[in-house]
């Protein structure tokens, strides 16, 4: 049988799967079904799409067997444990996409800085860049972290930064372009301020001053574009969903990623407003700070997703 005659066969019936169901008998026939579809997939088209399409339905349906289990009862546990890094991991393209497409602004930033001294005013504004320079001259360059209720701060600070990244989510109902956007106006921020500092040979000090909280703020905001990204490719490319069902799948995926984000940024908010401010604290205290925030990011979205979906695929019938 062809490909195309076996996906025309069974398309109806994949779709149908999609209506989530409580009734565990028609879970277990759904998931037989589809593991049988599998093992005919990769034995006739090995390689193909069909294969990652039907895969992730029959891992998707595991996933629900295995939050209904009895000793696998606590919703919470399983959400942080198994559900979201599953939704990270199949998403993992999109999530590079959005890191690579930061980066790239960052650096866009840092350039045209470089080029033209008056595009940090253009970009950062008179007033702001003023300030800082003042700051420089007086020996006290990050001395606007320094300012104002610690605790006051860390409440504005995390309420903005969950609305910018909310904010950045939503504006992937564009189609994506919103969220490039975002993504685009925060990168060449980040890379004008630090090309500032570098221009004054306070490069490493910002580094490990504004990175304290940076670290995990500028992950959330790449992570929160990446979601946004998915509702845009969702609507761009429905593949054989139609737009709706292709946008509504992706809306339940991403909106977990975007929610799990709130308590990264607080602990950003944390450290802006109540550690930041020690700007001599030593450098291996910043360093520490900086590599755990960075691993934990790297750690819980981007390899552990990796292990928990091959743990997943293990154990499907081969």
């Amino acid at each position: 049988m062809r490909e195309g005659q076996f996906i025309k066969r069974n398309l109806e019936r994949w779709e149908s799967y999609q209506h989530p169901t409580d009734n565990p008998d028609e879970i277990a026939k759904h998931f037989t079904y589809l593991v049988d579809d599998l093992s005919y997939a990769k034995t006739f088209y090995p390689n193909s799409n069909t294969i990652r399409y039907v895969n992730s339905m029959a891992a998707n349906i595991y996933l629900s067997i295995y939050k209904n289990k009895k000793e696998k009862s606590n919703r919470f546990i399983t959400f942080w444990k198994t559900e979201l890094p599953l939704v990270v991991r199949r998403n993992h393209r999109i999530l590079l996409f959005a890191f690579l497409s930061f980066v790239a602004f960052v650096a866009i930033g840092v350039f045209s800085a470089y080029l033209d001294q008056t595009f940090v005013r253009a970009v950062l504004g008179d007033q702001y860049v003023d300030m800082t320079e003042r700051n420089i001259a007086n020996g006290h360059p990050f001395n606007v972290y320094n300012g104002g209720n610690e605790l006051v701060m860390f409440l504005e600070i995390a309420m903005n930064n969950i609305r910018v990244a909310f904010l950045t989510y939503f504006m992937g109902i564009t189609g994506g372009l919103g969220t490039v956007y975002f993504l685009f106006k925060n990168g060449l921020m980040v890379g004008v301020f630090e090309y500032m500092f570098f221009h004054h040979n306070l490069g490493f000090k910002s580094i490990m001053v504004i990175f304290v909280h940076g670290t995990l703020e500028l992950s959330s905001i790449v992570i929160a574009g990446a979601s946004g990204l998915m509702l845009g490719n969702a609507m761009l490319f429905p593949k054989t969903y139609t737009r709706m069902q292709s946008l509504k799948t992706a809306a339940k995926d991403s909106v977990k990623i975007v929610l799990s984000l709130v308590p990264v940024f607080i602990v950003a908010a944390f450290f802006e407003g109540f550690v930041t401010r020690h700007t001599g604290m030593p450098v291996w205290l910043s360093m520490t700070i900086l590599l755990l925030s960075a691993g934990f990011i790297l750690w819980y979205y981007v390899f552990y997703p990796i292990k928990v979906s091959k743990k997943a695929k293990h154990a499907l019938p081969q």
